[in-house]
């Protein structure tokens, strides 16, 4: 199938869990995860409809969205994959969401840019629920703090959290952990759920799901 039907198809599936978990129809945002992808690859998923993007790096991301944002310009462009602090000034410039705050270094760089450029990219949490050494992410032991830290010091409004659960294990208790923090600690979002797992992560309530294989297919391009 092509770009459009495999939108088609993720789109009748999230609706499906959507009245599964008895959740309001659209209440989940999709979000096309576009890494690796071409260009005009994306246009057909903006011909198809699709609005919001996902990118994991702010590089590859400045090849191809400034262009199709003068196409296109309800896009929305969400940074999903880990950020360092030497791209904060690039990623507030073409940025709509940012998804991986992950650190305070991170956190200070993006409050120091944001204030800087007058533009509030709005920002999510990324939480390491599998305590997973090789990943990103704030430790859940530690995500209240740090969004004290975010939202009191730095000044900083975060919309959501987000995480990755460890490959393999199952999903669930990951998405349960991530829904009961940002409840503890008023956050009103949540960025859960990929290709193989989104469905699930609705029924857990997920206001966005991050697809890309699903839609896409094969990468274009190696990372």
């Amino acid at each position: 199938m092509g770009v459009a039907e495999n939108l088609e198809d993720v789109r009748a599936r999230i609706l499906a869990a959507e009245h599964e978990a008895e959740r309001p129809e659209n209440a989940v945002t999709l979000v096309a995860v576009s890494k690796t992808h071409e260009a005009d690859v994306i246009r057909a998923a903006i011909a198809a409809g699709q609005r919001v993007f996902g990118e994991n790096r702010v590089q590859e991301a400045l090849k191809k969205f400034p262009a199709l944002k003068e196409e296109t310009p309800d896009i929305e462009l969400r940074l999903i994959g880990p950020l360092q602090s030497n791209k904060a000034e690039d990623a507030v410039k073409l940025f709509d969401v940012i998804e991986s705050v992950d650190r305070e270094k991170i956190a200070r760089a993006l409050a120091k840019e944001m204030q800087k450029q007058g533009r509030a990219p709005r920002l999510y949490v990324q939480v390491n629920t599998g305590n997973e050494p090789q990943k990103a992410g704030i430790d859940p032991r530690e995500a209240q703090a740090f969004l004290d830290l975010c939202r009191d010091e730095l000044g900083l409004e975060i919309e959501g959290l987000m995480c990755i659960p460890p490959a393999g294990e199952n999903p669930g208790p990951h998405f349960a952990l991530l829904a009961d923090l940002a409840k503890e600690n008023n956050v009103p979002k949540l960025s859960i759920g990929m290709s193989g797992d989104y469905e699930i992560a609705v029924a857990f309530g997920a206001t966005s799901v991050r697809v890309g294989s699903a839609i896409f297919g094969e990468r274009d391009y190696p990372v």
